[in-house]
């Protein structure tokens, strides 16, 4: 599972009250982060938030990041059984370096298949909120945040379109309608229903 928005959404709250209830419920939980997650990667992240670079610079560091993420952390986690919760995914690269960064969206959807090499989420969680009111929340200052509500209004626009790519795989939650408790609460209860759903579909080919 996957979770995305716009900086101040509260991703990280929200994504840390889902871990803690899924393992008080019995399930075994890895919770990454992109870009980061592997000591790699992590070296990655801090480079990338240092300062300002080329758009493409930006993107390949991203896309060098979750290869070696994936292989390091997620993959070998799911191999596990663990339910992987990430904060941000490939989903981040099209919001933000394709549509606010203006490259081309049909490029970046391809490297992010070859980073990935077609490992995709099974649900990701849009918390959604004005991105006005998103950076007067946001609490990890970063360079994004500095690009202000503009780009931030861009980025909105960005997981909007992938939204509408792949409407099913999307679960949308209001940052403001509820507090993180409630919220995580909202995110179970798809997630139990779609995990009730793919077993049943497994049962019935078998």
């Amino acid at each position: 599972m996957t979770f995305e928005g716009t900086e101040g959404a509260g991703k990280s709250t929200l994504i840390r009250e889902v871990a803690a209830r899924l393992q008080e419920q019995g399930y075994a939980v890895t919770l990454t982060r992109e870009p980061g997650g592997s000591p790699v990667a992590e070296r990655i992240r801090a480079v990338i938030l240092e300062e300002p670079m080329d758009p493409w610079a930006e993107l390949f560091l991203y896309e060098a990041a979750r290869a070696e993420h994936l292989a390091r952390t997620v993959r070998p986690a799911l191999a596990l059984g663990h339910v992987v919760l990430c904060d941000r995914f490939s989903d981040s690269s099209l919001a933000y370096q394709a549509h606010a960064r203006g490259l081309p969206w049909p490029k970046v959807k391809a490297l992010n298949q070859a980073a990935t090499q077609g490992l995709a989420p099974d649900m990701t969680v849009l918390l959604d909120i004005d991105p006005a009111v998103g950076l007067r929340r946001a609490r990890d200052p970063n360079r994004f945040e500095d690009e202000g509500v503009e780009f931030q209004k861009k980025v909105r626009s960005g997981f909007l379109k992938s939204r509408r790519e792949e409407p099913r795989r999307w679960f949308t939650v209001r940052a403001e309608s509820g507090t993180p408790a409630q919220l995580a609460e909202k995110v179970l209860r798809e997630f139990h229903q779609r995990s009730s759903q793919s077993s049943r579909k497994r049962a019935s080919r078998g």
